[in-house]
């Protein structure tokens, strides 16, 4: 197991120098996973996936890449970085849960993990934006890196 990255020698909060990476083309996958009241997974399984706000998943998913895009806004110790593509997708599982992946790619001397799970939070929080005048009963039961590549440590996660 290796140091916190975000420590520096005096141990307060530091941002990690890259300065010394090369670049190379990095991906990222994470997932959020949503659960649903049946009365709400009828409605959207119904293809009544359209709120006075507009459709749910059109709008979560610009949500996410919006988001996927600001992540270093969000989170003080991210590098700001030029995202290259970024694609969510959601379909329902076997347990009628939206899975929510949100997949990001860049030349970068820097990974994306942490755009590919702000992506995937953002269009979480945004389907139950969209759907909590229904029921508040609605959980984002699971949020997690899937795969990285490109960096010095890859990852996939196994199932």
């Amino acid at each position: 197991m290796g140091s916190f990255s975000h420590l520096g020698e005096s141990g307060n909060a530091s941002m990690v120098d890259v300065s010394e990476k090369r670049i190379t083309l990095r991906f990222a996958s994470a997932s959020a996973c949503i659960e649903f009241p049946n009365q709400i997974i009828e409605k959207l399984k119904a293809g009544n996936m359209e709120t006075h706000k507009g459709s749910i998943i059109q709008t979560a998913i610009i949500a996410g890449i919006m988001a996927a895009k600001k992540t270093a806004e969000l989170v003080p110790l991210c590098h700001p970085i030029g995202l290259d593509d970024c694609t969510i997708k959601m379909e329902f599982n076997d347990q009628d849960e939206l899975i929510i992946i949100c997949n990001a790619t860049v030349q970068g001397k820097t990974g994306v993990e942490m755009e590919a799970l702000t992506g995937a939070t953002v269009a979480a929080l945004t389907v139950y934006d969209m759907c909590k005048s229904m029921s508040h009963d609605i959980k984002i039961k699971e949020i997690k890196l899937l795969e990285k590549t490109g960096g010095k440590n890859d990852f996939e996660r196994k199932h």
